[in-house]
């Protein structure tokens, strides 16, 4: 058993999103993705085979579906199913935006 913060060590500013695993099993992964005004690159887009469930716990960001943009701030989450098509079209520049990531299967 180990104890950390998911608050700690955050990066002052970063060229490309911090993904970092903190648990990977069969069916299950679970990251903690920091974005300091990070966007996904210009028509890219996740399409992935886990379905996503994504809390936003501190800073801010939109997502883009093909169907409109949400708007996340703390304490916000979505469920992204698998092969729904999304990116990340804003993250606060002003400070570190920190997600936490469930990947899973059915």
């Amino acid at each position: 058993m180990s104890k950390a913060n998911l608050f700690d060590d955050l990066p002052a500013n970063l060229p490309d999103e911090l993904v970092e695993t903190l648990i990977s099993a069969a069916n299950v992964r679970i990251e903690r993705i920091v974005s300091h005004g990070n966007v996904s690159p210009a028509g890219f887009w996740y399409d992935q085979a886990q379905h996503e469930f994504v809390v936003l716990l501190r800073g801010a960001a939109r997502l883009r579906f093909e169907e409109g943009i949400i708007e996340l701030m703390p304490g916000s989450f979505v469920n992204i199913p698998a092969h729904r098509r999304h990116r990340v079209e804003w993250t606060d520049p002003k400070q570190p935006t920190v997600w936490l990531a469930v990947h899973y299967e059915n």
